[in-house]
């Protein structure tokens, strides 16, 4: 289960006594309240300690209180972009090893930006680490341009919104898949075509073929779609590789070449039988992209509706609900 992948950050109005000393005029904190996953399982193994040690800040970190977003609570030697008590938004990698359930985070210096005025803390938790995971599909990846064509299938979810977004900024034109509840959502984030995929043949709705293809669901249907409707030389970006699910079948030592062998044997595949590139898309610290989400949030071009929100004494409650689908959209965890 990975936790962090449900939530693009926490909240807190206020600290809950977390330990701390004072050094000159400085106060330095040295433990904090965190949400912990002890052992391998499902959110009934989620425990809240009282009081877990926040690590010694390595030169490039910068430690955060956190909010929906985050306060600058403390800053590496090295750091100068940013300051102390600067609101902050940024997203950890997924296989960080500490998250951000807690009073106190420690992230790179990469992996923040400052927080746009104009955006609220809770919504700006939202936008992070799903318009990163886009930002890598569609610029890092496909390097998109302005008059391209981009075909997003599953629209209606967080990254597949914010790729919506993010290609509408730079000039392409979009078409996108959904279920029919997300179709006003998606036109009104920029896509020219909206398809329901469940009343709708998708094929014979979808006129033309495309430059890239970012593929959210990435089951073998979607992935057939997706490459048939590429044009030669075009991307094909899948969210769902077989990297995580093999790792956690055989373990990171023998998941990780295996996984990697199976995508160099697909992407042989596909290059000489359909002439296009394909690739899983994962997210990662981008302080450009970063820099370029945090701009068009701040210009209203990029917005990631939050559903609803709990507080961290529930956090069981939310990853079940997100696990069950009882909640469709993005979910914000509060420490308050």
């Amino acid at each position: 289960m990975h936790v962090r992948r449900l939530f693009s950050s926490v909240r807190s109005s206020k600290m809950r006594h977390p330990s701390m000393t004072k050094l000159g005029f400085r106060f330095i904190v040295t433990n904090c309240r965190a949400v912990v996953l002890p052992r391998f399982g499902g959110p009934e193994v989620l425990e809240i300690r009282p009081d877990v040690k926040v690590p010694d800040l390595k030169p490039h970190e910068v430690l955060v209180r956190t909010r929906a977003v985050g306060e600058v609570a403390s800053i590496g030697s090295s750091v100068r972009s940013l300051s102390v008590g600067q609101d902050v938004f940024g997203a950890l990698h997924p296989t960080a090893v500490r998250g951000t359930y807690t009073d106190y985070a420690i992230l790179a210096e990469d992996e923040l930006a400052p927080k746009p005025p104009s955006v609220s803390h809770v919504d700006a938790s939202a936008i992070p680490f799903a318009a990163l995971t886009a930002w890598r599909a569609l610029k890092s990846t496909a390097r998109i341009a302005e008059g391209q064509r981009l075909l997003v299938i599953g629209g209606g979810g967080a990254v597949g919104l914010s790729a919506i977004q993010l290609a509408v900024a730079a000039g392409c034109h979009v078409s996108t898949t959904c279920g029919d509840q997300s179709i006003d959502q998606v036109l009104a984030a920029g896509a020219e075509q909206a398809i329901d995929y469940i009343r709708e043949d998708v094929e014979i709705a979808i006129k033309g073929q495309f430059d890239a293809v970012l593929d959210t669901i990435g089951v073998p249907e979607t992935e057939r779609l997706g490459i048939n409707l590429l044009k030669r030389g075009g991307h094909y970006m899948t969210l769902q590789g077989e990297a995580a699910s093999i790792s956690d079948s055989y373990g990171i030592a023998v998941g990780i070449p295996l996984s990697t062998a199976i995508l160099l044997k697909k992407q042989i595949q596909y290059r000489y039988s359909h002439g296009i590139e394909y690739w899983w898309t994962y997210m990662r610290a981008d302080s450009e992209g970063l820099d370029e989400i945090r701009r068009l949030s701040e210009a209203g071009k990029l917005k990631i509706p939050v559903e609803k929100t709990f507080p961290i004494t529930q956090v069981r409650e939310a990853h079940e609900a997100k696990d069950e689908r009882l909640i469709v959209g993005k979910v914000v965890l509060e420490v308050d």
